[in-house]
């Protein structure tokens, strides 16, 4: 599918863009020259492709789940304004 100039100027208008007439040509080139290479990939075969997670074969490191620090919720609860139950109470701000 190609582009002319004139379909490149009403996709700038769109756009807000403004492009130059010596700048439309450019473009339309580009344009055109990536939609042949997106109908060049469409028309591969890919059926007996594996969708991919990731492009890399890489395997995530992990580490050990352990606690690192211990619970602190009383003690800061003590330096809230207001707290119930465990929770902190804030004052209404919808109605």
């Amino acid at each position: 599918m190609a582009l002319d100039k004139s379909e490149v100027a009403k996709i700038a208008h769109l756009a807000r863009l403004h492009i130059s007439e010596s700048e439309a040509e450019e473009v339309s080139n580009r344009i055109t020259d990536i939609l042949a290479l997106i109908d060049q990939m469409q028309s591969l075969d890919t059926e007996a492709i594996e969708p991919l997670a990731h492009p890399l074969e890489v395997i995530q490191r992990l580490r050990v789940d352990e606690v690192t620090e211990e619970n602190q919720r009383e003690r800061l609860q003590t330096l809230a304004p207001n707290s119930k139950d465990g929770l902190y109470l804030v004052p209404k701000v919808l109605e």
